[in-house]
């Protein structure tokens, strides 16, 4: 039997991606990295994590997919659930979460392979279907990420001859092509100019019609740009999280009034 065929608005018809955290903390070895996190985030939305460098975000992030533990000497307490599922259970399937919590980093890492061998990858794993198939999934996943008019004449090409922004984007129709209910970003548009930051935050905007997002960046206005929640983290611990104008206008703590201010950070 052959895989589904993504459909470009797949993700629109589902329901899941509810992510709830209680009392999660998490250590590298003997350092405590966050302290008892409780989150609730919303499907559909684009939360953003933000705070001062070493505060805990990017190891939050990374504890949504399970990557974290693939650190030595990681541990962890509390609980977070996928749609009502604990995630880190025994017996979950740590590969299938992963295809269903993608996530996109930093510096963009394209496979030395084609544009359409990079989308190609995990379905060919995973689902494993038709050739016909594969090539509809490909065409969906880089329409989504905004990039399929600007490739479609070369998927032959070598992924690395594309643009930082392109590979960006590259990186991220790779995880779509997996049909994920989350999509975790990693402060993907950093060490973009301003007009690939400008494609990618214009992406994040249309993919929460699909997705669950949730992105570290230490770029203020781009959270209040594209985010609808905000939880700002310090030393490891969620001081505040709630709608991102009202968190930017009229914080209910005076540590995230500071760091919005710019008086730490």
């Amino acid at each position: 039997m052959s895989a589904p065929v993504t459909s470009p608005d797949a993700g629109a018809l589902r329901q899941g991606g509810t992510i709830d955290v209680e009392q999660f903390s998490f250590w590298y070895g003997k350092t405590q990295a966050l302290f008892d996190i409780d989150l609730a985030i919303a499907p559909r939305e684009v939360t953003a994590l933000i705070g001062p460098s070493g505060c805990g975000k990017s190891t939050f992030l990374r504890s949504i997919n399970r990557l974290n533990e693939l650190i030595p000497g990681a541990r962890r307490t509390g609980v977070i659930r996928l749609d009502g599922e604990d995630i880190y259970q025994k017996g979950m399937d740590v590969v299938t979460l992963r295809q269903r919590v993608g996530m996109v980093f930093q510096r963009w890492n394209p496979f030395p392979k084609s544009i359409y061998d990079n989308v190609a990858y995990g379905p060919r794993i995973n689902a494993r279907p038709r050739p016909a198939d594969l090539d509809v999934i490909v065409e969906s996943s880089l329409r989504r990420a905004a990039l399929w008019d600007e490739v479609k004449d070369r998927l032959g090409a070598s992924a690395l001859a594309l643009s930082g922004g392109q590979q960006q984007r590259l990186c991220i129709a790779r995880a779509l092509a997996n049909d994920p209910e989350v999509l975790l970003l990693d402060e993907p548009a950093s060490a973009l100019d301003p007009i690939a930051t400008q494609k990618v935050e214009e992406l994040v905007y249309e993919l929460k019609r699909e997705l669950t997002i949730v992105i570290v960046t230490h770029n203020l206005q781009q959270a209040a740009r594209i985010s609808d929640r905000t939880a700002f983290f310090y030393l490891g611990k969620l001081i505040e999280v709630g709608g991102t104008q009202r968190l930017f206008t009229s914080p209910s703590e005076e540590r995230t009034e500071a760091y919005i201010t710019g008086r730490f950070g």
